[in-house]
């Protein structure tokens, strides 16, 4: 049985994920206001990836006999002022949620929940490469500046990403 401790965390960590869904769809909004497609692209596909990690949180409680408590999103910042800022933004936020994860764990750890630690391993390792991914973006675009030209060609490489679920598994 699933800890009334843990169980509350848990509904933290989907609100996370669905804060984190809402600041990628923001962040897709304003890329798509600036007319660079690729980079609203890549922010749709890591707000659907926010969803789907939110959803398994979701899952898991019900699977376990926890009660899922949906709480307010809070609104998310949709001014960005250049691409530098956002993904360097997206970095912060992943920074946060690695450790709130982290903290999951902890908890689980503390609790000598060994399901929810066998469960958390997936994010824990899921953070690492979502971590790596925007900082590869933010060091793309450290690299070139404000020239037009770097930030076309770095916009037609995250035009690529693509997100189905099946690649979460």
């Amino acid at each position: 049985m699933i800890s009334k401790k843990m169980v509350s965390a848990i509904n933290e960590q989907i609100n996370r994920e669905l804060y984190s869904e809402y600041l990628y769809i923001a962040m897709q909004a304003w890329f798509s206001d600036q007319n660079l497609d690729g980079m609203a692209n890549w922010m749709d596909a890591q707000g659907k990836e926010e969803r789907y990690h939110a959803m398994k949180f979701f899952n898991y409680l019900v699977e376990r006999g926890g009660r899922v408590k949906l709480k307010a999103i809070a609104e998310p910042t949709y001014e960005f002022d250049n691409p530098l800022k956002a993904f360097k933004m997206a970095l912060e936020h992943e920074q946060f949620i690695s450790k709130s994860i982290n903290d999951l764990m902890d908890l689980a750890i503390k609790e000598n929940d060994h399901a929810t630690r066998s469960f958390l391993q997936w994010y824990v390792d899921e953070q690492v490469e979502e971590e790596a991914s925007v900082d590869r973006i933010v060091n793309m675009l450290k690299m070139v500046g404000d020239h037009g030209h770097g930030i076309m060609m770095i916009d037609r490489d995250l035009a690529q990403r693509s997100y189905s679920p099946d690649s979460e598994e």
